[in-house]
Order: C-alpha cells, then structure tokens, then sequence
C-alpha cells in the first residue's frame, strides 16, 4: 500500500516509522519550514516496536497517487494542515484520521470522499533530532472497517481491533482521554496523581453520560478499569503543550463532552472547571 501521513510529531512519525520499516510505501506531509528541517531519516525509540532507524520521504504537498492517508496532526492545526492534501490530489484514497477528539470526522468528510474513523491508544512525543519517543506499554488502534489495513498495521506491531460502532469507537477514547489530559494538565501532574482526584473522576462520569446520550455504548467500569491499568507516570499530550508553550487542544478534548452535555441536558462542572484551570495555565505561558 502506499501511505501519505500527514503530521510528523509523536503519533505521525511513530505510524510513518513504523510503516515504513515493515516495508509499506511511505511520505511525510509537512510543512514547509518543517520539511526543510527534515534530515530525511526517522528513529524511533518504542516499548512495543523496539529501537530502529528508518529513511521517510517527504512533501509540503501531496503530489503523487496515495492508497491511505493517515490524518496525524493536533486538532489545534488540523485546518491549516490540511491545505497539505488537497482534495483532489487525495481523491479516492481512504483517509484514516488519529486525532483526539470526535468532531474532526465530520470536518474531513465534507472534504474528501472516504474517511474512516479510527482511535489511536499510544504515549508518544517526538524529540530532538527527529526521534520519536513511544513510552506507553501498549499501542493500540481502533478501526472502523478496512480489515486489509487491519492487517498492515498489525504485521509491523500495532494491536489492531476492527469496530462495527463509529460512534463507540470515537467515544469510548474521549471517556478515557478527557479526564487524563485535564486533570493532569490542570494539577501539572502524572495520572497517579491525579486518579483519585474528585474532579478527573466528575470528568470521567460526565464523559460517560454524555457518551451514552449520543448514543455510544460506553461501559463506565471498563473506562475505570482501563486508567487504574494505565501507568502511574503516564504524562498527557495536553501536559506537554503546555510545557512547551503549545496551544492545548481544549476544545477538541473538553468541547465535545460540553456542548454536548449541554445539547442533552447533562450538566459537566467537573470538566468545565478543569478545562478552565487548564485555560489559565495556558493564558501565563
């Protein structure tokens, strides 16, 4: 298959890097100023895949016939990222988005033909020199179809499960990554810390409600269950934008759990208080 992946931070250059050392036909999207940054060669230091160097072309702008374009960027620069692959140069290429988040898939359907969504499960940043970090035990990708994609992805490492429900598959993240992302972005904390907190548990519960009125079939045990597994380091992407001095993707994490709550009568306090404490973090960098 041939790959475009458009993103070259934690989550694109690990599902690049990945692709690319099982062999898979692979392009970077980036940036121009980011393009030319690029040495061209991609190392990835991961708890699932192990340690390789790996050479990744790539393009400011999607110029040659892809089978799957991989959607890897933040919410916060989705819009202007996607003048990197427009639609007509994407086509009729299956575009498979691994943001955070569930408004995101409507956005790119009104773009191109074919999106299917999917949900990626990982810790993963990228470092200096252009080495992506994978710190997570686990790295997991939900689909909602393509089994032949299923298959590529789990023969270079990645756990891989096919979803029948869209909606329960974009969900059933966002019940888990909300309150781990506030909280610990609010508290400036690992998620051991924060686990037992009142307000990531509020989250947590609020999430699942309004999961559940959108209709997801989203079991608030195992949501519980899967954060008491998680790690107790376990650091959130959000933490680290606001380490860096990034944009968070507040509405993309806490939006859709309070809009929507609102929509079906779910008061959200809980969520609305961290993502306002996360807000004022952001506002004194």
């Amino acid at each position: 298959m041939r790959h475009a992946v458009l993103g070259g931070g934690g989550i694109g250059g690990l599902v690049a890097g990945a692709l690319a050392h099982g062999g898979e036909s692979v392009v970077l999207l980036l940036r121009p100023e980011t393009r030319k940054a690029f040495p061209g060669r991609l190392q990835v230091v991961s708890n699932v895949l192990g340690e390789f160097e790996i050479g990744v072309g790539a393009t400011s702008i999607l110029d040659e016939p892809a089978d799957l374009v991989w959607v890897a960027t933040k919410a916060t620069q989705l819009e202007q990222a996607l003048a990197l692959a427009p639609p007509d140069a994407v086509g009729d290429a299956t575009v498979v988005p691994l943001l955070n988040g569930v408004d995101h898939v409507e956005l790119l359907r009104r773009r191109y033909r074919n999106v299917v969504a999917a949900a990626i499960r990982v810790e993963s940043e990228r470092t200096q020199g252009w080495m992506i970090r994978q710190t997570s035990p686990f790295l997991r990708v939900d689909l909602a179809g393509l089994p032949q994609v299923r298959d590529v992805l789990a023969g270079v490492g990645f756990q891989v499960t096919l979803r029948d429900d869209e909606t329960t598959l974009l969900w059933e993240k966002l019940a888990f990554l909300a309150p781990l992302a506030l909280a610990t972005s609010a508290r400036d904390a690992a998620l051991g810390a924060v686990r037992h907190d009142p307000e990531f548990l509020g989250c947590r519960d609020e999430a699942v409600a309004v999961a559940q009125a959108e209709g997801a079939d989203v079991d608030g045990g195992e949501v519980a269950a899967l954060h008491a597994g998680a790690p107790e380091l376990m650091r959130s992407s959000m933490q680290k934008d606001l380490d860096a001095g990034r944009e968070p993707e507040l509405d993309a994490i806490a939006g859709p759990i309070i809009r929507r709550g609102a929509r079906h009568g779910i008061a959200t306090p809980h969520t609305e208080s961290l993502a306002d404490a996360v807000r004022f973090r952001a506002s004194r960098n």
